[in-house]
């Protein structure tokens, strides 16, 4: 599927024919499987006391993983950033809000036992909860920021976008570790936010070369994992560890750099795999990343504790791997579930009276639910 035209609101796609993008699912298809990697791995080696192989993926992937998620949602926003202010807040904040606060919910009700075992009131976890709404909670940190990132981008759309992307640039270099995860978060990310959606054109353009010059993109790639692997894992001199940073890659500037250079790597992998049919489930999972993101916290702890206490002649990178395969396919054998039954859909789809500015009359018969994506 190549690319003859740029991006525009015309051309959403950039290739003049309107169809979806296969390659940026494949992309947030492996975006989403390297977080759900990371959350289960480091759950799996604190819970049992030890560290497994599987680490070493997820530190590899450490300088990447999140900058290429949040890259790709920026990446259309130039197609709606014009929108009138009514339905922008509808689509952009309010329909990512719908879903924090129902798995918030959702989370909480399932945790919420076990903080009571362990001491907690029933006021400590009310304080809790409305804390959440401060605070973006464990694993829904990033449908958090995304509303935030959204309207930040529309009040500043009229100014300089070199002044904005340089300032974006300037929070991720610096050492801002406030304590307060929207704060630190915003820091570190909306860079790559911010690039997805200021160059979307030269992304969609380089993505077109991956695709005419599969050798040469290879050629990157082994360039790219090499240079990775080894500012992440090359031991550093006491005067860098000094300052609590056990990584080349941590440092400023190299993160940076290390974040913008991995998020190019992801899309040549994606338009590369792309090309091959059997990788089709990487592009299911990206377009059902969200349902994923959602609710993959509950097969993890499942299966982590299942794994655990009865598979106890695996090794825990193992275990690790399986923790991952099942809270990745859980999610997605919920919502075919609930697409087979009809029953259940608004976890996954926003129903009509959670939009502030509701499709006309003449569709909205057709658009009962807004999903999650």
């Amino acid at each position: 599927m190549p690319f003859a035209a740029p991006l525009s609101p015309h051309n959403p796609t950039g290739n003049g024919t309107g169809a979806r993008v296969d390659w940026v699912d494949y992309a947030k298809g492996i975006c989403i499987l390297l977080v759900v990697m990371m959350h289960s791995t480091l759950g799996v080696e604190k819970a049992a006391g030890a560290t497994g192989w599987l680490g070493l993926v997820v530190e590899f992937s450490r300088p990447f993983r999140m900058p290429d998620f949040f890259m790709i949602s920026g990446l259309f926003l130039g197609l709606v950033i014009d929108r009138p202010w009514r339905r922008y807040l509808d689509r952009k904040v309010v329909h990512f809000l719908y879903f924090y606060v129902l798995w918030l919910t959702i989370q909480f009700a399932f945790k919420a036992p076990g903080w009571l075992a362990e001491g907690q009131t029933p006021a400590d976890l009310a304080g809790n909860y409305l804390m959440a709404f401060v605070e973006p909670f464990g694993t829904l940190w990033f449908i958090y920021m995304l509303p935030v990132f959204f309207i930040v981008t529309r009040l500043t759309r009229t100014l300089p976008w070199y002044f904005v992307w340089g300032s974006a640039a300037l929070f991720e270099i610096l050492p801002i570790h406030s304590g307060w995860l929207m704060i630190d978060e915003f820091a570190a990310r909306y860079v790559y936010f911010l690039t997805g959606y200021l160059f979307a054109t030269q992304i969609f353009a380089i993505a077109a070369w991956v695709r005419e010059n599969p050798v040469k993109a290879l050629g990157f790639l082994a360039l790219w994992a090499l240079t990775n692997a080894t500012l992440v894992f090359a031991p550093v001199p006491g005067s860098i560890a000094a300052f609590g940073l056990a990584s080349y890659s941590k440092l400023p500037f190299v993160s940076l750099a290390l974040g913008g250079m991995g998020a190019m790597a992801i899309i040549c992998s994606s338009v590369l795999l792309s090309r091959f049919s059997w990788t089709g489930l990487l592009e299911y999972l990206g377009r059902n990343s969200i349902v994923v993101y959602l609710a993959f916290f509950l097969p993890m702890a499942v299966t982590r504790t299942l794994l655990l206490k009865f598979a106890g002649f695996l090794d825990i990178g193992t275990v690790s791997l399986l923790t991952m395969i099942a809270a990745a396919s859980g999610p997605v054998i919920l919502y075919l579930a609930i697409g087979w039954t009809g029953q259940g859909r608004f976890l996954f789809h926003r129903p009509a009276w959670a939009w502030i500015d509701k499709p006309k009359a003449a569709g909205a018969a057709k658009i009962r639910l807004h999903p999650a994506e």
